[in-house]
């Protein structure tokens, strides 16, 4: 069964997916639940022995699968994980559990559809991070839309339609730009869309420059980057609460694992030429969205607007070109996906309750739900980069990468976690501190045995990465030495 854990991560929630969706076609929306978290957790389960089993001191694929799937134009089902990827994989999978048990109660109307688009995007996201091969690569890359896209569509708020259509255009034109440069290697490699085949071609320095913008344009929009970002808050706040965490968690990582999985090891030599241009969005997208948040009335909005300067880290570490810096990228990765998710479902339970995301409509909240204002006091710590939680452990690796790259390229980054700090904790005053603002506040009852068991594990994994990494840090760190040795050698040659 080993041979074949990267198939059972990717197909059984897909399957499942659709056993759920012929579960809840009889009406019985209790089935389809209990049989959705069923397969999640199943997913879960298949993951974890990627980690247990994952070889520490090899920096290439492990877990490897090969099978022909088109000969006629040697289109491949090839898949298989590194130090890179394999986390994501795991991640999504647990994630995938929160969100079924996020919508437990709070899903009313088409709840089988519902848990079976999360189900489907789930193994389709991690199929993205396990394809070898282009073209599987740009399927799974391009079917986890549509899910996504349904969601927010179908289960949204009142601008839901317009978010939904605004998220799917600008990571469709991004993917096009995509899919001319997945020819171009095509053709560049005598005809293999082999994606470790495309690390070793040699190509031209203008002609990776190409490439680079191409990936530069499709990637950046998924992060998303300054100024490809304006999509992200409005697919946020118009997005149910589970979508708005698989959003935040897990489909902003795609695009920073394709800098990862094509930019860099495809186009080294124009890496280091355009990181410049990289280096800037990123410090861009760190302070003055930091500011952006930092006047924000909507709560959504604030941690939309949060996700998008911490992910402007995770790309300024990796456009350093040290260990140090892409390593903390990945560990702010997969922080993010702990924090960010667990923030919007903090926002979800208040919404549940009161029906509205306005900082102004809350006050006092520790007052009545005493249990929820403490765990959501770790998250919001969590976020501002608190020593000993995960958020702090990520960002303060890549700020020392920075200060061996460049100081002052440092100071700018680290000015983010004083901004950092004044959002985060300016909307916490304001929601959780205080006396009882109004008969709603008045009203509210604390968090369930559900909610808070889905709190609970989130705050254990983000004490837990805070407190003691190395586990996440030790299994990345041959491929990303690999990746830096490659880039290195061809920028010398």
């Amino acid at each position: 069964m080993s041979n074949y854990l990267l198939s059972l991560a990717i197909w059984i929630p897909i399957i499942g997916g659709l056993a759920v969706l012929v579960a809840g076609s009889s009406g019985n929306d209790s089935k389809a639940r209990g049989l959705a978290l069923l397969v999640a957790i199943a997913g879960f389960l298949v993951a974890i022995p990627l980690w247990v089993g994952f070889d520490k001191a090899n920096g290439g694929m492990q877990f490897v699968e090969l099978a022909n799937w088109i000969p006629r134009f040697n289109i491949n089902y090839h898949l298989g994980v590194d130090g890179i990827s394999m986390l994501f994989v795991v991640l999504n999978s647990f994630i995938t559990i929160i969100v079924v048990a996020a919508g437990w109660e709070v899903i009313q109307e088409k709840v089988a559809q519902y848990n079976a688009a999360f189900l489907i995007m789930s193994g389709l996201m991690n199929g993205i991070f396990s394809a070898l091969d282009g073209v599987l690569f740009y399927v799974f890359f391009e079917a986890s839309l549509i899910p996504l896209y349904l969601i927010i569509g179908v289960w949204g708020g009142p601008n839901r339609v317009y978010a939904a259509f605004k998220f799917f255009l600008f990571t469709l034109f991004g993917s096009l730009l995509l899919l001319l440069a997945l020819m171009y290697l095509f053709i560049q490699s005598g005809g293999s869309f082999s994606i470790l085949d495309w690390h070793k071609l040699p190509i031209s320095l203008g002609a990776q420059i190409w490439l680079f913008l191409a990936f530069l344009v499709a990637f950046a929009v998924k992060v998303p980057m300054w100024p490809v970002h304006t999509w992200l808050p409005d697919a946020h706040v118009e997005a149910p609460t589970g979508g708005s965490i698989v959003l935040a968690a897990i489909a902003l990582k795609l695009g920073a694992y394709g800098f990862l999985r094509f930019s860099l090891p495809i186009a080294p030599d124009a890496s280091h030429e355009l990181s410049g241009l990289v280096i800037a969005l990123s410090l861009i997208a760190v302070v003055y969205i930091g500011f952006v948040a930092l006047v924000q009335a909507d709560m959504k909005k604030l941690v939309a607007y949060s996700s998008i300067a911490h992910m402007g880290f995770v790309t300024l570490g990796f456009f350093m070109f040290s260990s140090m810096g892409i390593e903390g990228a990945l560990v702010q990765m997969v922080s993010h996906g702990f924090v960010s998710g667990a923030m919007f479902f903090c926002i979800g339970v208040m919404y549940d309750r009161v029906h509205s995301r306005q900082i102004a409509d809350y006050g006092g909240v520790v007052n009545t739900m005493p249990k929820f204002a403490a765990l959501f006091m770790l998250f919001s710590m969590a976020n501002a980069g608190l020593p000993a939680t995960s958020g702090f452990v990520g960002e303060f690796m890549v700020i020392l990468g920075a200060v061996k790259f460049n100081f002052w390229v440092a100071v700018a980054a680290a000015s983010s976690m004083v901004i950092g700090a004044a959002y985060t904790l300016w909307m916490y005053k304001r929601v959780i501190f205080g006396d009882v603002a109004n008969h709603h506040v008045a009203e509210l009852t604390d968090i369930n045995t559900r909610e808070f068991a889905i709190l609970g594990v989130l705050a254990i994994c983000t004490l837990w990465m805070g407190l003691y990494p190395l586990p996440f840090t030790e299994v990345m760190h041959a491929s990303v030495t690999d990746l830096l040795r490659h880039v290195a050698i061809s920028k010398i040659q």
